[in-house]
């Protein structure tokens, strides 16, 4: 058996060989101890003179187990056993079935449960990028020519794969594979391409079928990119891949292109600062129930429509939800039965889907009549679409029905899958093997009565099988038909031809049972994947479905309306509003705002304090353009949307250590990227630029970015600046409008009123800032000595030293218990009695504390 494993694992060097053995998955030598260290397993030895290192994880609970590893960047070869140990004649015959990599994960534990996850291939050639990205879960297969690296990272932020496939050549590059992991964490694998693009396609061609691939073309290099996504899956994976969409090019004409900046300065899918899907737009958006609805609205949020009538088809979806309250209530019920539709077709085409995989795919696609009876009466032709697209597939419905048992055993091969009644043979055998004993002890029963012998007992052991056990003073009463089996000191044993035939019934029904089963599961499987194309299109069709119901959802559920979206170049909001800090700040608080936008007025120049709303309106606006270009309803009370063709953003300051880039460096890159690519169709959104470096050189750059956003690119563009200087290109430059952040004084007190006003102000109000965010009273005096006599102001010394206290034993004590003290799981009161006693226990060791306490 040693040397079975040593063979198999030299074929799969680079990956951890989970190597079967009975119940369990067992790794050796070097993968042993790799397991045992990354997992926490006990180590233990094999073998005599040389023994093995080894450990092992129960072969049903081996997904968990896979997960981890998986996560931590490993692969994983698994090699099951290929016969039934029991039947084999020597030595169990073992295969590796499927190699699992970070891109190729098909186990529902390991898997994102409401996103995809990529296996991305990557070619470089003449300056463009061939790029190809598959979800070997799903079976969707796209690919794109990238021009550039920016554009090809771009693509790549979005799609986030789990790994990537480079050719030696370019996984050798180590400066491409540090840009390449900069804002994704995907695993690079070495994998060759094709020779050249038309062996690629050949490949390509015969996987997919000469008729079907002759209606693509791809350009050379996204050739070889698919064809190593291909033929790195057939290697792995070891099986049909049926359920693997052709290759359909990621359309750019009809999609907003979102870069990695903008996608990380909105915040749409996660928070740039925890990276956590709380707190984005995708957070706010996602009611959705399916994973397929997840998914869906996903990729909606990361690449907007930019065609109006398409926009206009799923707003009218939308619509209807929202005005049908019923039938948006009666829809969402109906898909709470649905389960991975997508996932479940792949895990069949995978020859890896069980027992419950199957009466899942069937409760599933029981609830779409249902759903097609509601979408009956749909006048959104963008419901009407997907009520033809969604197939019921009844037949199959009922045959699953008939077929296995409403709770399906974990293990498709120990048999209890196959329903009564559907297979006769199967319910024969059933009884054989439930009534086994029953028919043996009846049997002792007769032979007793017609031999006379009352101690005549029928025995079994697994070398003799069953017997009739006779103490020698009965020999004499033994009849004729009984054939002698085994002789004992006071016994003897024997057999009959009845009892044998028993014995074929009892103990080969269990194994005639399972192996029945098992082949009858796998008939069952067959018919499935003979249908999984119209399975797929039905799980897309609901997901849609879905991302709808959440867009209806959402604008019911936080007051959105439908925006009037056209070719034209006004951008006008009635009272707009920020969907994710509404969604946060104690309710009603949340100021609207007013936005007007168009070519006579295309740049607003933004001042004011900090903390006055200056960032979270011009994020708004961007946000509320976005849900626009994707079908959603707004935050807004009316919303006029001249569609974009892209979004830009320069916000916050952020440097990048990895790639050796300063602060300053990563604004200028954006800004550079902004003023290369925005067109007058674009909304640009500024939030600081040139504050990185000396005023002087900050306010020029800003300057002249502004008049080129203004003369030469003429973008919709809002830009919030503390350069007050800014202001005069209003009196200049036509399109340049000013507007600031209202604020009410009173005496040192300021108030933000968060509400956009035409105008400018002169006033950053830095220092009242400073005295809310608790700066010392020191500081906030000589800053103001500072701002009022100039920043060279020496008139006196600084700040006096401060006076060192003793801290005594209690305070110490008391600091310790107010570190740790779990303020967010207590009540107020509790909060409240626990300070009082803090406060009890500094009163005893003298007032002076207590004074200094209060100070």
């Amino acid at each position: 058996m040693m040397e079975q494993y040593r063979q198999i694992k030299s074929r799969y060097p680079d990956s951890i060989l989970f190597f079967r053995l009975g119940d369990f998955y067992e790794m050796f030598y070097e993968d042993a101890e790799v397991v045992s260290r990354e997992l926490d397993l006990v180590l233990t030895t094999r073998g005599g003179k040389e023994a093995a290192p080894m450990c092992g994880v129960p072969y049903h609970a081996a997904d968990s187990y896979l997960a981890r590893l998986i996560a931590k960047g490993y692969k994983v070869a698994i090699c099951e056993q290929m016969e039934d140990p029991s039947l084999a004649k020597g030595l169990v015959r073992r295969e590796v079935i499927r190699v699992v990599t970070p891109g190729t994960i098909i186990d529902e534990k390991a898997l994102p449960a409401r996103g995809n996850n990529y296996l991305a291939a990557v070619v470089e050639g003449g300056g463009s990028f061939g790029l190809a990205w598959a979800d070997a879960s799903t079976g969707e297969f796209q690919y794109a020519l990238c021009q550039g690296l920016e554009e090809l990272l771009d693509e790549l932020v979005r799609l986030m794969p789990a790994e990537y496939l480079l050719p030696p050549e370019l996984a050798a590059d180590a400066s491409f594979c540090r840009r390449l992991q900069l804002y994704t964490r995907g695993v690079i694998t070495s994998w060759p391409a094709a020779a050249c693009p038309d062996d690629a396609c050949r490949e390509l061609s015969l996987h997919f079928g000469e008729d079907n691939w002759r209606r693509v073309e791809l350009p050379p290099g996204a050739a070889l990119a698919t064809a190593m996504v291909l033929s790195f899956l057939k290697a792995t994976q070891q099986n049909s891949l049926a359920h693997l969409d052709i290759p359909a090019p990621a359309s750019v004409t009809g999609r907003m292109v979102i870069d990695q900046a903008t996608r990380r300065n909105l915040e749409l899918v996660a928070c740039s600062r925890e990276q956590k899907r709380e707190g984005s737009l995708l957070w706010v958006l996602d009611k959705t129930v399916t994973a397929m609805g997840a998914r869906t609205l996903r990729r909606w949020l990361d690449q907007p429509l930019v065609q109006v009538e398409a926009i206009k088809a799923r707003q009218e979806g939308v619509g209807e939800l929202v005005d049908g309250f019923i039938l948006r209530q009666e829809l969402r019920d109906a898909l709470q039965s649905v389960r991975d539709l997508e996932r479940l077709a792949g895990r069949v085409a995978y020859g890896t889907a069980g027992g419950r995989d199957l009466q899942a795919l069937r409760k599933s696609l029981a609830v779409v009549p249902e759903i097609l009876a509601l979408l009956a009466g749909a006048r959104a032709g963008l419901l009407l679409d997907l009520r033809e697209q969604l197939d019921p597939l009844t037949g199959l419905v009922d045959l699953l029905g008939r077929a296995i048992v409403d709770d399906p055993p974990l293990s498709i091969h120990e048999g209890g899958i196959i329903k009564p009644g559907y297979n006769s043979e199967v319910d024969d055998l059933r009884r054989a093997a439930e009534h086994g004993r029953e028919w043996i002890a009846a049997l002792e029963a007769e032979e007793r009565e017609r031999t006379g012998i009352k101690s005549l007992k029928v025995g079994y052991n697994r070398v003799f099988g069953y017997y009739i056990e006779v103490t020698r003073p009965n020999l004499p009463q033994v009849p004729d038909d009984y054939e002698r089996k085994q002789t004992l000191a006071n016994a003897e044993r024997f057999v009959t031809r009845r009892l044998q035939e028993l014995e074929r019934q009892v103990l080969g029904a269990e194994e005639r049972l399972v192996r029945l089963e098992y082949e009858l599961f796998q008939a069952l499987r067959e018919e499935v994947l003979q249908v999984l194309p119209r399975i797929q299109r039905t799980a897309r069709a609901l997901g849609v479905l879905d991302a709808l119901l959440s867009l209806a959802t959402v604008a019911v559920d936080n007051n959105y309306t439908c925006p009037l979206v056209d070719t034209g170049p006004v951008i006008q909001i009635e009272q707009g509003r920020h969907p994710v800090v509404e969604m946060v700040e104690t309710h009603g608080s949340f100021v609207p705002n007013d936005t007007y936008l168009d070519q006579e007025q295309r740049v607003h120049i933004i001042t004011g304090p900090n903390m006055a709303g200056k960032s979270t309106y011009i994020r708004q606006v961007a946000l509320i353009v976005l849900m626009a270009q994707i079908g959603s309803f707004v935050p807004a009370r009316r919303a006029r949307i001249g569609v974009v063709d892209r979004i830009f953003t320069r916000v916050g300051a952020a440097d990048d250590l990895f790639a050796g880039q300063s602060t300053f460096m990563v604004e200028m890159q954006e800004v550079a990227n902004i003023l290369r690519h925005a067109t007058r169709r674009s909304l640009v959104i500024l939030d600081e630029v040139g504050r990185g470096t000396s005023t002087a050189d900050g306010l020029s750059i800003a300057r002249a970015v502004t008049e080129y956003l203004h003369d030469v690119v003429g973008a919709r563009t809002l830009f919030a600046t503390h350069y007050h200087e800014l202001v005069t290109l209003a009196g200049r430059l036509a399109g340049v409008k000013n507007y600031c952040v209202a604020v009410r004084e009173e005496g040192e007190d300021i108030t933000f009123l968060r509400t956009i006003v035409p105008g400018s102000t002169d006033k950053s109000y830095g220092i009242h800032v400073a005295r809310l965010a608790g700066l010392p009273p020191e500081v906030l005096r000589r800053a103001r000595e500072l701002l009022e006599h100039g920043p060279g102001d020496e008139s006196r010394a600084l700040f006096k030293p401060a006076k060192k206290v003793p801290v005594t034993g209690t305070e110490k004590q008391v600091l310790k218990e107010l570190a740790s003290f779990p303020l967010m799981a207590s009540t107020p009161l509790e909060a409240m009695e626990q300070i009082f006693r803090w406060q009890r226990q500094l009163q005893e060791q003298g007032p002076e504390i207590v004074k200094i306490g209060r100070g």
